[in-house]
Order: structure tokens, then C-alpha cells, then sequence
């Protein structure tokens, strides 16, 4: 009778911590969006959609992150600029990439003014979202276990990147 009391309230214990896991993720994902500013760079959601993959879009538009070691930025190195996909703005430099060895490309720092952040709490975490400043596109997130000077990480989807070539590596 002991032992039948105690899986009931063990029972009882995690359908309610699943039941709050449940509405915290419910609700992180509603403040998460409503943290981010409105910008959309002058064009529909139906206009995104129609000029961007749909991988793409997914990541871009509804913040979302492709797998690790699987962009085709991660172990990219070559001299250049890296532009936001969704309006062309340049966001890195590679003087600012190095390999953190997370999985996707990562900068010690962005250009002043091109990226904004916003507090994200999705998925029952605290992290800070990262987006092109011009088109609001949704680029990763920051962590502040990265190198000096800046202590920063930008964990960036290649998905949110396109590539420009320096002129000395043409």
C-alpha cells in the first residue's frame, strides 16, 4: 500500500512539472516573438515566403535553427563580408570568425548598428536572439563564452548568410 502511494504521487508530481514544462514553453514562445520588433523590411510574410527557400524562411522568418556542422559557413574561412540573405546588409566581417567548434559559424563581433538583440526565453532557456537590424531577419544568438576582447560568441545559421569575397581573395 506504501509503494502504491508512492508511484501515484510520483505520478501526480510529474504530470504537473510536465504540465508547467508544457505552459513555459507555451509562453516563452509567445514572449520570444512579441520581444522581437516588428520589422520585416517592407515586405509581406507572402513576399518572403515566395523569395526565400523554404529552409531558408523557416530559419529567417520564424526563428529557427538549422542542424550543426551543417551550414556551409561553419568551416568557412576565406577573407570577405557576410550579408544578411534576406536584404544583402553586411552584418560580420571574417576578421570576427573564428571556430568555436559549435556547429555554426561563429563571430567575436558584429558591425556597430547591424545587429539587434532581444531577450529569448523559447524552449525553457535565457538567451538572447540576434537579428539583422535592417530587416529584422532572425540570425541566432549570442553567448558570452567567446574570445577577448569581446567575450563574445555570434552563433549564426549560415542559412541566415550569403558570402561576399574580399577583393584580395578574388
Amino acid at each position: 500500500m506504501i509503494r502504491a502511494k508512492g508511484f501515484q504521487r510520483a505520478g501526480i508530481i510529474l504530470i504537473i512539472l510536465m504540465s508547467i514544462l508544457s505552459f513555459g514553453i507555451s509562453q516563452s514562445k509567445q514572449e520570444g516573438t512579441m520581444m522581437s520588433k516588428e520589422n520585416t523590411g517592407n515586405k509581406t510574410e507572402a513576399e518572403w515566403q515566395k523569395e526565400l527557400s523554404t529552409e531558408v524562411y523557416q530559419i529567417l522568418r520564424e526563428k529557427g535553427t538549422e542542424r550543426a556542422f551543417s551550414g556551409k559557413y561553419d568551416e568557412h574561412f576565406e577573407a570577405g563580408v557576410y550579408l544578411c540573405v534576406g536584404c544583402g546588409d553586411t552584418l560580420y566581417t571574417s576578421e570576427t570568425k573564428y571556430n568555436s567548434g559549435c556547429g555554426w559559424p561563429a563571430f567575436s563581433d558584429g558591425i556597430t548598428g547591424k545587429i539587434d538583440e532581444f531577450e529569448d526565453n523559447s524552449f525553457g532557456m535565457r538567451r538572447t536572439e540576434i537579428t539583422c537590424a535592417n530587416c529584422g531577419g532572425h540570425l541566432g544568438h549570442v553567448f558570452n563564452d567567446g574570445p577577448k576582447p569581446t567575450g563574445l560568441r555570434h552563433c549564426v545559421n549560415s542559412a541566415s548568410l550569403k558570402f561576399s569575397p574580399s577583393e584580395e581573395s578574388k
